[in-house]
């Protein structure tokens, strides 16, 4: 029997936090300057109206010189493509700091991955042409902390935006928490082999999976979604619902999108939709999940979207195609809603 004793543990922390001062990964650069298409898909998918995004002549009576691109671009200029990910899933990635830090503590067994903060200081609007190139440096490495994922360490990370003539632009500190999904989960793990308990027509339970649903990362339930966890405890599918002017909402927030209305119920959900969209993963593979996995976004017959798992093949899954809700016990604690093609058996 292997022990852990608190020197393997001061040693351990002392090689994590050495990574910190060096720089992540090499300077990454934009693949295309700042761009009016790319402007236009970013405001057409968030539904931002604001008109100095894509209008001059708006623009130019605010006056700017001309469009701008909204501040929550500022990480798509830099990210790397499917390439890049492609390389990552065959192994084929550059040896970095990060790298190197993630696989010492993936061998110490912190494999489940979350974001946890996004700070950004904009020190000027990016305009047409901007050339961005951003640093990343490793700036912290946390001791061990309890959470309720689990224990784990946070990192932060220290990007730094520049244009063309080298003038920072903008700064983003990033922390992730790196944890241990089996920490919190041993007392729970027996419960998810339990036989599931009776559940009503038309939301059968899920047939067991070969991974253990039970050492999956948890989700945050906080004040505003709690009674949506709590329903689906129940095998219920609620959507929240405006209580002054009726609209539906998911992901539950504090306040109403629409009226500012801090007043809503629940609003029973058939668990009937079709597949708006959909994505495959394989790569990297967290605990409990099998793979490939699918996961497919849901136009609710409500006229919500509800992202989830897809219980089937991945092959079958297409755009429109008609699907029903079932649920799958995490533990005596969790269930969590998937969903399985109109008419397919479990």
């Amino acid at each position: 029997m292997t022990t852990t004793t608190a020197t393997d543990e001061q040693v351990f922390l002392e090689n994590i936090r050495a990574f910190i001062g060096q720089e992540a990964t090499p300077v990454r650069r934009a693949q295309e300057p700042v761009n009016r298409p790319m402007i236009r898909h970013f405001v057409e998918a968030m539904g931002d109206e604001n008109p100095v995004y894509l209008d001059d002549e708006a623009a130019g009576a605010t006056g700017r010189d001309g469009i701008v691109a909204p501040p929550p671009m500022l990480s798509t200029w830099l990210m790397v493509g499917y390439r890049a990910h492609q390389a990552a899933a065959s192994g084929a990635a550059p040896d970095t700091p990060m790298a190197r830090l993630l696989g010492l503590l993936a061998e110490a067994g912190f494999t489940g991955v979350v974001a946890t903060n996004d700070e950004q200081t904009y020190h000027r609007e990016l305009r047409l042409g901007d050339d961005l190139s951003m640093t990343t440096v490793i700036e912290d490495v946390s001791a061990c902390k309890r959470t309720g994922l689990g224990a784990g360490h946070f990192i932060t990370t220290l990007r730094t935006y520049r244009d063309q003539h080298g003038q920072v632009v903008a700064e983003q500190r990033f922390r992730i928490l790196r944890f241990n999904p089996q920490s919190t989960t041993s007392a729970a793990a027996p419960a998810a082999a339990k036989d599931t308990e009776a559940v009503p027509a038309g939301a059968p339970a899920a047939a067991t999976t070969g991974a253990d649903p039970a050492v999956r990362p948890k989700p945050f339930i906080l004040r505003d979604n709690e009674f949506w966890f709590k329903a689906a405890r129940e095998r219920r599918l609620v959507i929240q619902c405006c209580a002054d002017c009726g609209v539906l909402r998911h992901p539950p927030s504090p306040a109403c999108p629409h009226c500012r209305s801090f007043g809503w119920h629940e609003a029973p959900a058939s668990g009937r939709g079709t597949v708006h969209s959909y994505v495959t993963s394989h790569h990297p593979k967290a605990p409990g999940f099998d793979y490939p996995l699918p996961v497919v976004l849901v136009d609710l017959e409500e006229g919500t979207r509800l992202v989830a798992d897809y219980a089937g093949d991945p092959a079958d899954i297409h755009i429109g195609m008609p699907v029903e809700i079932e649920w799958l016990d995490r533990d005596d604690e969790l269930t969590l809603p998937r969903f399985r093609a109109v008419g397919e058996e479990a």
